[in-house]
């Protein structure tokens, strides 16, 4: 089987950060997996950005990490693929399959709401999967669910108590939704339950994940640095 972590945040992009990009991209590299999805909170979430630079150079800052990402996974020799985090009010969404072209070509989707905003990124291939639904915190005042604005749901996330992920489950399960996981790692080797999405056959690029996923031919997994269960 192929894995790949499908939910991994780095330092400095992502605010709630610890690992840098080379620590993360060496430790699933040392784990044996085929590659890694960088999903770092977009600029509506924790993101470290300096407000007044325009729209172009925080898209700039913010893909700085992928593209950082890729170089090292060239030097190592681990596939780097591209993926998004959105949020709103502590709720978020995973999204895959849209390039750094498509949003510098689309700065009105800042003035959109959530639900808009998903709906428009579907309409260009976009895959959404909403992350850790049923997640409680005490910055997050209630639990909001999309289930007519995604494909699927974190019905795994490793960050997350097995009570909110059977919770995700039950959700994904009567909306007939897809069942994803991922780690959601801030933390690169200090991360000792992990998440991802795995294949028979290694993927091409994040438009073959896409299809893929909503073809059901990738299924989630869930795994311990010491054994895999």
């Amino acid at each position: 089987m192929y894995l790949y972590e499908t939910h991994l945040h780095t330092y400095p992009v992502s605010k709630c950060a610890v690992a840098s990009v080379r620590e993360s991209v060496e430790f699933y590299k040392k784990l044996g997996y085929t590659g890694i999805f960088i999903t770092n909170h977009f600029l509506d979430g924790n993101i470290n950005l300096d407000p007044s630079l325009s729209y172009e150079e925080k898209i700039n800052f913010y893909f700085s990490d992928y593209e950082e990402a890729v170089r090292v996974g060239e030097e190592l020799g681990i596939s780097v693929f591209l993926g998004h985090e959105l949020s709103v009010g502590g709720t978020d969404f995973l999204v895959y399959g849209l390039d750094k072209a498509w949003f510098l070509a689309h700065p009105e989707i800042m003035d959109m709401k959530k639900s808009e905003e998903l709906t428009f990124m579907a309409s260009h291939g976009a895959l959404i999967i909403q992350a850790h639904p049923f997640r409680e915190a005490r910055y997050i005042d209630h639990i909001r669910l999309f289930p007519r604005r995604v494909h699927g749901v974190e019905t795994f996330n490793a960050c997350r108590t097995d009570f909110e992920n059977a919770r995700a489950k039950e959700y994904a399960k009567s909306y007939s939704l897809i069942s994803f996981a991922g780690t959601d790692n801030h933390f690169g080797a200090k991360s000792g339950r992990l998440g991802g999405m795995k294949s028979k056959s290694p993927i091409l690029d994040e438009e073959d994940f896409v299809r893929r996923v909503k073809l059901g031919e990738m299924t989630p997994f869930k795994r311990t640095l010491k054994q895999d269960s």
